[in-house]
């Protein structure tokens, strides 16, 4: 294929659990576009991208095939496309924190269950039927898949399964339906993808800018920029309490000798007692300020 001329394109999910957290995240890159309910092209003002708004299980084949060149999608669809479709699937560049589920078995509450052994020779409802017989395979269980797309939580209760495999998140879904997870099948996450078709220097160029300001949303995430005097006595024990930090700058106090401003940024969460450990330590007029970007 030849390198496509004009405009970048990302897919993201139009509908799912996938599909604001996606523009959000997108929009937190700088980039703007006219958001309309039913629009499947996005066109970014300021930049020479185009975000496309497919169903889930498009965008691995899209990305993989060249249609996009990048993707946002949930962990489980890409290796679902893989061994279904039987594609080359696109390479994961970033995991993005969202969309945070599980592929899991469950059967009735009412049903006894002692191991993965209980269900040889049983009937499994399953949206992802290529991660279960995977599964299933590499723990050498013999089980009848019964592929749905939609309500699988329903099928034990409408006699098509004795259990399903499904995405799991809260579980609220299982409860309602008289349901219990009883074995993790694959942990998921949306991740960004990229396909490996040839780009002009100019998208090469774009799609860099691109993913370096996805770097840096990741990064700031979380993350909290914290400033407070201390003893230069204490820069030992101070740089112990604070949780993910890279090396504080450190910067003398005008006309208070032996005494310094330490500021720094940290990557993990800092909780009160954090605070109460640092003023312990001789810190004074702590402030803790959240992250907006980050360059990386």
């Amino acid at each position: 294929m030849e390198p496509r001329e004009k405009r970048l394109r990302i897919a993201v999910q139009s509908k799912g659990r996938l599909a604001e957290a996606s523009l959000q995240l997108i929009e937190q890159t700088g980039l703007r576009f006219r958001r309309g309910k039913d629009d499947l092209l996005l066109r970014v003002e300021d930049a020479p991208i185009d975000v496309l708004r497919v169903r889930d299980d498009d965008i691995a084949n899209f990305v993989a095939k060249g249609v996009c060149d990048l993707g946002i999608v949930g962990r489980n669809a890409l290796e679902e496309a893989r061994l279904t479709d039987r594609i080359d699937a696109p390479d994961v560049i970033a995991e993005l924190g969202f969309g945070r589920c599980a592929l899991k078995i469950a059967v009735p509450e009412n049903v006894e269950y002692g191991g993965l052994r209980d269900l040889e020779g049983a009937r499994i409802a399953s949206s992802h039927p290529g991660i279960l017989r995977r599964y299933l395979d590499e723990k050498g269980v013999r089980a009848e898949i019964v592929e749905m797309s939609g309500s699988v939580e329903v099928a034990p209760r409408l006699h098509i399964a004795t259990a399903i495999c499904d995405l799991v998140s809260t579980g609220a879904t299982l409860d309602a339906n008289g349901l219990r997870a009883v074995e993790t099948v694959l942990d998921s996450e949306a991740v960004l993808v990229q396909g490996g078709w040839p780009l002009n220097d100019r998208l090469l160029e774009v799609r860099a800018r691109f993913l370096t300001r996805v770097d840096g949303v990741l990064a700031s995430r979380g993350s909290k920029y914290i400033m407070m005097n201390a003893p230069e006595s204490a820069l030992d024990e101070i740089a112990e309490i604070l949780p993910g930090a890279e090396a504080p700058t450190v910067v003398p106090l005008a006309g208070r000798p032996g005494a310094v401003a330490v500021h720094a940024v940290c990557k993990e969460s800092v909780f009160w007692e954090t605070l109460e450990r640092l003023k312990r330590a001789g810190a004074s007029s702590i402030l803790l300020v959240p992250i907006e970007k980050m360059m990386i």
